[in-house]
């Protein structure tokens, strides 16, 4: 298993840090994982003036799979857009051919009183959202800003998907369907986006060859409600890339924290980056309170998904389990009468569990 590993900004370089202990524990079990680091975003900048330097692309298609931190940092924010950081991140994104985002969203039984919602709206929550992440507006062309005629000032994108991108995405989708409940809802914005109403239509059509599926559709702005309404109505959410990037950070407030949601970005082999759906979080770096569960479960999808080992996966996740039952919590979690530990700590711990 050759894993790239790009800690990234922020506090990627401390969730990371346990991440790796964990694959280290595996392979002082036998497991044959071979480790490279490099740079990504703010620390490509800094490292080589990209934040997708060459090096960082050459190991990243050279790997089995790669191991992200995350990207981004308040220095970075006057830099032209090219060179900013979260450019390194759709970069390699597009570079890998990473279309298939997996954001799952579980709600663990010692977690439930850490969601913002009432526990019984969110026990036994279980949802996994899948974004289409290399097409729709944060890839389409032209963009920019520009000036009018009439000396205005206009900034402008374009929200575009190819049949190819969205059939694609749409049988990643009715197959993890196909493994999970059987029902799958497509969220889109029909009603004023010819895109969605394009999307919609492909879907509708892939959706013949998995006749055992319940394929639903909803309306972005009613998936955001319903979410916090009954979000156990649903089981895999197919959307793309911007609804996607928008409802999964939604969704992980119903788990208790985000710094509990990993990622699974996968390209049609199952070759794969992995990484927390949090950000880089600059105002708590180096102060060892970062929740690294996420990376941590990162690492489990990783298992599952391109190394076919759902054994390990289970094991980590189980190693998780452990430490939560055990009341181990980062700030993020915490909760009156539990144990307060920081990123090592936690780290640690899971390890000590495995």
């Amino acid at each position: 298993m050759k894993i790239a590993v790009l800690p990234g900004d922020g506090i990627g370089p401390e969730i990371v840090a346990q991440a790796v202990k964990v694959l280290e524990a595996l392979r002082g079990d036998g497991l044959k994982i071979e480790l490279e680091y490099a740079h990504l975003g703010g620390a490509g900048y800094d490292a080589a003036g990209d934040p997708f330097p060459p090096a960082t692309e050459k190991l990243a298609l050279a790997s089995d799979a790669v191991l992200l931190g995350a990207v981004g940092g308040y220095q970075y924010d006057t830099l032209p857009r090219p060179l900013r950081p979260e450019q390194g991140l759709l970069r390699i994104r597009k570079g890998l051919g990473l279309f298939a985002n997996l954001r799952p969203a579980m709600v663990y039984p010692e977690l439930v009183n850490a969601s913002s919602l009432k526990p019984e709206l969110v026990s036994g929550l279980d949802i996994m959202i899948l974004r289409e992440l290399t097409g729709d507006i944060y890839f389409g062309q032209p963009r920019g800003i520009r000036t009018l005629d009439n000396g205005e000032r206009q900034g402008f994108d374009t929200m575009l998907y190819s049949e190819s991108e969205i059939r694609r995405v749409a049988h990643v989708g009715f197959q993890i369907a196909l493994k999970r409940n059987k029902k799958m809802c497509s969220v889109d914005k029909a009603n004023v986006l010819d895109t969605s109403m394009f999307w919609r239509e492909i879907v509708i059509d892939v959706a013949k060859e998995y006749p055992v599926i319940e394929l639903s559709h909803m309306y972005v702005d009613n998936a955001a409600m319903q979410l916090v309404r009954a979000p156990k109505q649903f089981d895999v959410i197919l959307t793309g890339n911007i609804f996607g990037d928008i409802l999964s950070d939604e969704a992980s407030m119903l788990t208790g924290s985000i710094g509990m949601l990993p990622s699974a970005s996968l390209d049609a082999h199952n070759k794969g980056l992995y990484e927390p759906c949090h950000g880089s979080a600059p105002d708590i770096a180096g102060k060892d309170i970062a929740n690294p569960l996420a990376t941590i479960l990162s690492v489990a999808m990783m298992m599952r998904y391109t190394f076919a080992r759902e054994d390990i996966a289970q094991r980590i996740e189980a190693a998780v389990r452990k430490v939560l039952q055990q009341g181990l919590r980062t700030g993020d979690i915490y909760e009156a009468g539990m144990q307060k530990v920081g990123c090592t700590a936690m780290g640690d711990a899971v390890v000590n569990s495995l």
